[in-house]
């Protein structure tokens, strides 16, 4: 009787984390898979079991494969500026310089913002007949006139994407930047100082010491800026709500879209997505041999 209760103490301390992953991570998993192989229209009504009839569909979307690269270049481009801007920021605010503390607070601005307001007063930013950043480049003799293709930066698929990168990356520095400067933090000041004593200079010294010791904490904010920026929704439904068509849509909004007409359909996009989502973590995890830093 004593074993059991031995046996059974740690589960009424994690009993609780377990009940909740499973409620809030599980059974939604569950609920997308059987709504992916079933029928039901953009009213909501399920009309019986679909088969793969949903991802035979969805595969045959003429928008299917670019919203697919679009993606991965969307993750890619952004998580990899974001890194390096967060490398040069944490590697600036770990040094002394006057006003350090003030500089830090107004980093965390755009993380403890809504992202959808970031967006929306971006959105404002670049509108074309008056936005702020036209009235900038117009002054500066760079934007011939308002209300023109030229000044549409969001009309234009092209620029609409990389505009809408860049504030990705605006909002997803705040994090990164943080986790690389308590990794900077924690490396001890005496390796340093060994290493000046062999002769090695600051770069030497940040390549083969400090990225080194910083890897934990770059493979931590890299994968979790993977998933947020992956599943990034706000920004683009903001600003292009992934238009002119399905131009600038990544696949959190292209599932938004086809929820419309299709449920079933939009669910499949959602297991696809779900399914990428871990494909990409998987491959970060190998080329990094995170494990090597756990062992």
């Amino acid at each position: 009787m004593k074993s059991l209760r031995q046996t059974a103490a740690p589960a009424l301390w994690i009993g609780p984390a377990i009940a909740l992953i499973a409620v809030v991570v599980l059974w939604p998993v569950v609920v997308m898979l059987e709504s992916s192989i079933q029928h039901i229209g953009g009213e909501g009504f399920v009309a019986g079991f679909n088969g793969v009839a949903n991802y035979l569909k969805l595969f045959a979307e003429p928008a299917f494969v670019g919203v697919i690269g679009r993606t991965v270049l969307w993750t890619v481009g952004v998580v990899a500026v974001t890194m390096l801007l967060s490398l040069a920021l944490a590697q600036l605010f770990d040094q002394a310089f006057p006003l350090r503390r003030v500089a830090r607070w107004a980093l965390i601005l755009p993380w403890a913002c809504s992202v959808m307001m970031t967006a929306l007063i971006f959105r404002w930013m670049l509108d074309p007949h008056s936005g702020a950043i036209n009235v900038v480049l117009h002054d500066l003799g760079l934007l011939d006139t308002f209300d023109s293709p030229e000044a549409s930066w969001l009309g234009n698929p092209a620029t609409a994407f990389l505009w809408m990168m860049v504030v990705a990356v605006f909002v997803s520095l705040p994090f990164s930047t943080y986790a690389i400067l308590a990794g900077l933090q924690s490396i001890p000041s005496d390796i340093y100082e060994a290493a000046s004593l062999d002769g090695a200079n600051g770069w030497r010294r940040y390549t083969t010491i400090t990225l080194p010791l910083l890897r934990p904490a770059i493979i931590v904010a890299t994968l979790i800026n993977v998933i947020n920026v992956f599943n990034s929704f706000p920004i683009i439904w903001e600003m292009t709500g992934g238009g002119p068509g399905y131009a600038t849509s990544t696949t959190t909004t292209f599932m938004v879209a086809l929820k419309q007409g299709d449920v079933g359909e939009s669910a499949a996009m959602s297991v696809i997505n779900f399914a990428l989502v871990i494909v990409i973590v998987l491959i970060y995890l190998r080329v990094t041999r995170w494990k090597e830093q756990v062992d």
